[in-house]
């Protein structure tokens, strides 16, 4: 976050200005790497989302009061789009609901204990269909 701000703080990045579709690309890489440090470090997908995307949000407010900088909705877009990426990118997807069933019962399946004939007739439900 604090790269994204010093680089934005600036009249100017450091090279050349870069035209608009490569400009877009930029934003989005950063703010893919940026989704991804935040899924890492929260462990949430959504939350890492969130946290970049109004990160990104007041980044571009920020731009507008630096001159010569403009703040663009289409910049912010990028930024959310990369940070979407990132914070997927950050944290293997969960299982299905029906994996989680059959680890936990397994091979003991057949013989359920008192109180795991309604989990286990689900379990073979889910299979079914």
């Amino acid at each position: 976050m604090g790269v994204i701000w010093l680089l934005s703080s600036g009249a100017r990045t450091p090279g050349p200005a870069l035209p608009h579709p490569l400009d877009w690309a930029a934003h989005g890489l950063g703010y893919l790497a940026l989704g991804f440090c935040l899924g890492k470090a929260t462990g949430q997908r959504q939350l890492a989302w969130v946290l970049a995307a109004w990160f990104g949000a007041l980044d571009e407010v920020h731009q507008a009061f630096v001159p010569p900088r403009e703040a663009g909705v289409v910049d912010w877009f990028f930024d959310l789009l990369g940070a979407f990426v990132g914070s997927r990118l950050a944290l293997p997807p969960a299982p299905p609901a029906s994996l989680h069933i059959e680890l936990e019962f397994g091979e003991s399946a057949t013989t359920p204990e008192d109180g795991q004939a309604d989990r286990l007739e689900f379990h073979e439900n889910a299979k079914a269909s």
